[in-house]
């Protein structure tokens, strides 16, 4: 009776030690800032409360260069909200990068991460769900939806299609998921050992293993504010993701050619036996789409080749992902180490 009133003490004992924080990041947020910031305070002082999290626990807005008073309001916030903390950046870096810099900034101090926009898509009542699936032993927690409704017809069939093309290619995914999820601070260390620049967080995350799951939810409508990924974004962040883990376009580009030069070996046979025949006539329409055609897949086929050169390009320079202009969440790290 004794030795298990001592396990039932140690154990909750871990469970309140467990240092929640959750990193968002920000690029001209201010519509939303603080709705946001009044939903994740909540949650976390509701797991605080059921001493699920520690009081220590933070949520770490991450401004990525934002052109409104989207940092000014994170400092106003800092000031009224002890869990709420910031790091700024000199610039616009992107918001993988932020998301980065914020596990980066926040991972010898957590016991787990979650990422989550800031525009309260992704609903923020999954959160309890998931620190209760780190509790039962999972060190990463996806956030997936459990329909795509909210969804344009393009964009849903699109979203299908891309997650197709992946699997095909061999890039291991979790469909209808973003970049909601929950990281233990293994997890994360394991992540940050991942030295590309060319980041897709959504292919490298199942890259890190370790016992994983997920939470369903539903995904709803921007609370304000204005898309931060129209379509051309999406579009480009698509095609980033598959070049960057895998070389099946240049694949693609091979076949392409191989089949390309089948062609012309059954029309030069054709054009013989016509010659053979008598029966030749000068074809400038049949001549002209032949150069549009193989012009057409000569540009698509460089542009390919070129992007993966230039991934390569920027790899080899090494230069930083981010630079923080100002990091309040370590001087509030700081300043509980020496109290």
């Amino acid at each position: 009776m004794f030795s298990l009133n001592i396990w039932g003490y140690l154990e909750d004992k871990i469970l309140n030690s467990a240092i929640l924080t959750i990193v968002v990041p920000c690029f001209n947020e201010e519509e939303v800032l603080p709705e946001t910031v009044i939903k994740l305070s909540g949650i976390l002082e509701q797991l605080i409360n059921k001493e699920k999290i520690s009081k220590d626990s933070k949520v770490l807005f991450v401004n990525d260069g934002s052109q409104d008073q989207t940092w000014n309001l994170i400092q106003k916030f800092t000031e009224q909200y002890k869990i709420i903390t910031g790091i700024k950046f000199s610039r616009n870096y992107g918001h993988q990068n932020a998301l980065l810099a914020g596990m980066t900034v926040a991972k010898d101090y957590s016991d787990m991460i979650i990422t989550i926009d800031a525009d309260l898509q992704d609903d923020v009542n999954a959160i309890p769900q998931m620190v209760d699936k780190y509790l039962d032993g999972y060190d990463v927690v996806y956030g997936v939806r459990n329909d795509r409704q909210t969804d344009t017809f393009f964009k849903r069939k699109t979203a299908l299609a891309f997650y197709g093309v992946m699997k095909k290619m061999g890039v291991q995914m979790v469909p209808n998921s973003a970049d909601y999820r929950l990281l233990s601070q293994r997890a994360v260390a394991s992540l940050l050992k991942y030295k590309e620049r060319n980041l897709f967080l959504r292919g490298m995350v199942p890259l890190v293993g370790y016992r994983s799951t997920n939470v369903y939810y539903v995904r709803k409508e921007r609370f304000a504010g204005k898309s931060k990924y129209p379509l051309k974004k999406m579009v480009n962040f698509a095609f980033d993701g598959i070049t960057s883990f895998s070389i099946a376009p240049i694949h693609v580009i091979f076949d392409l050619g191989v089949l390309i030069v089948l062609v012309g070996i059954v029309m030069m046979g054709y054009i013989l036996i016509q010659k053979i025949l008598g029966d030749v006539v000068s074809g400038w329409s049949s001549l002209m789409i032949s150069i549009w055609v193989l012009g057409g897949v000569q540009l698509i086929s460089i542009s390919v080749i070129g992007e993966y050169v230039g991934k390569v390009f920027s790899e080899v320079k090494q230069r930083p992902r981010y630079v923080i202009e100002e990091d309040d969440f370590t001087k509030n790290v700081e300043v509980k180490k020496k109290q």
